[in-house]
């Protein structure tokens, strides 16, 4: 594969999961009790913990998806202007 490819592959998964965080987040703004209704059928936990659990993953979800997509993807540009 050419630096090129990379460069789409890593720019897709950026805006797929970057496209993913923030549905994410709008969801958790906009109706997190819909959100815990939902996950607390599935899993008996009580709200504040409920909410201290799912900001943890949203927090993680985000280095992972700065690290992991964003900061390739920059890196790739760069050296292929070069």
């Amino acid at each position: 594969m050419d630096i090129e490819a990379f460069t789409r592959f890593f720019m897709w998964c950026t805006i797929i999961n970057g496209a993913l965080l923030v549905l994410w987040t709008i969801m958790l703004i906009l109706a997190p009790n819909l959100v815990y209704r939902t996950q607390s059928k599935w899993f008996p936990i009580p709200q504040a913990t409920f909410d201290v659990v799912i900001y943890s993953f949203l927090g993680l979800f985000k280095i992972f998806f700065l690290t992991f997509n964003v900061v390739p993807y920059v890196a790739l540009l760069i050296v292929g202007h070069n």
